[in-house]
């Protein structure tokens, strides 16, 4: 089976940093686009970033400037670089993945959440 593993979370003030990572391993073929999504309390869970395996980005609106996505494709690893937090980016932050296993099948897979939390 495939597991993303995320790490990083915690509590930070406003205007502080925090870096999230997160690992897949297990029967991985190749990983294709990994991304961070979060969901706060009572919302739907949003798109934060996406990276592909070439490295072409893209950012929600709202933290564009603010937040970079990396990853090792060697290790099947995802980054998350947090600067300038707000409260607002409060959330459980989950990492996705879309891959082909070893018996070739393609899904996306999530990880199983980080907390993140921006004091004001």
């Amino acid at each position: 089976q495939v597991q993303l593993v995320e790490s990083g979370g915690g509590l930070v003030q406003a205007g502080g940093s925090l870096r999230l990572s997160c690992a897949a391993s297990g029967k991985i073929f190749s990983v294709g686009a990994m991304g961070w999504y979060r969901q706060a309390a009572g919302k739907e869970r949003e798109l934060v970033a996406r990276i592909t395996r070439g490295g072409s980005t893209n950012y929600a609106d709202s933290v564009k400037g603010r937040f970079t996505i990396s990853r090792d494709n060697a290790k099947n690893t995802v980054d998350l670089q947090m600067n300038s937090l707000k409260p607002e980016d409060t959330a459980v932050y989950y990492c996705n993945a879309d891959l082909w296993d070893i018996g070739l099948v393609y899904r996306g897979y999530w990880g199983q959440g980080t907390q993140v939390t921006v004091s004001s």
